[in-house]
C-alpha cells in the first residue's frame, strides 16, 4: 500500500473503512495469497536449478526467517 504522503492513500483508506468486515477479511485474504504466490514465484525464479525437495527446503527456511524475526 501507500505511504500517508501518497494523494491515493486516503482513497485507499476511505474505501477500505466503507467495505463490511467480511469484504476487507477477503481482500486481505486475497492480497496474503498474492504476495505467497509472488514469492514463490521469485524463489523459483532465482533457484531454478533447484529440485522439488530442494525448493520446499529453501522455502521453508525463508519463510521461517520472515516468520521468526527478532524486534
Amino acid at each position: 500500500m501507500g505511504h500517508k504522503k501518497d494523494p491515493a492513500h486516503k482513497v485507499r483508506i476511505q474505501v477500505l473503512r466503507r467495505m463490511p468486515p467480511e469484504k476487507r477479511l477477503q481482500a486481505a485474504l486475497e492480497l496474503s495469497d498474492l504476495t505467497s504466490r509472488l514469492f514463490i514465484q521469485g524463489l523459483k525464479k532465482r533457484f531454478p536449478h533447484l529440485s522439488h525437495e530442494e525448493f520446499k527446503r529453501i522455502l521453508r527456511e525463508r519463510l521461517d526467517k520472515c516468520h521468526n524475526r527478532n524486534y
